[in-house]
């Protein structure tokens, strides 16, 4: 059986955590910053967890995490 290849873009952006899930980082925080409220700003530091519609599909392109 050959190895399956990781898709890089995937892998670049998205992390697996201790229970299983993947984490990446939440948009909209790249520039343009001053018409952004703190408030806003200060919860986009934090990562997401993908959505449990899209785990599989994220699993399946990183197959080795």
């Amino acid at each position: 059986m050959p190895k399956i290849k990781t898709n890089r873009g995937a892998a670049k952006r998205f992390a697996k955590t201790g229970a299983g899930k993947f984490k990446h980082r939440r948009a909209n925080r790249g520039h343009k910053l001053t018409g952004k409220a703190m408030k806003r700003k200060r919860q986009l530091r934090n990562t997401g967890i993908v959505d449990d519609r899209d785990q599989k599909s994220i699993a399946r392109m990183i197959p080795y995490s």
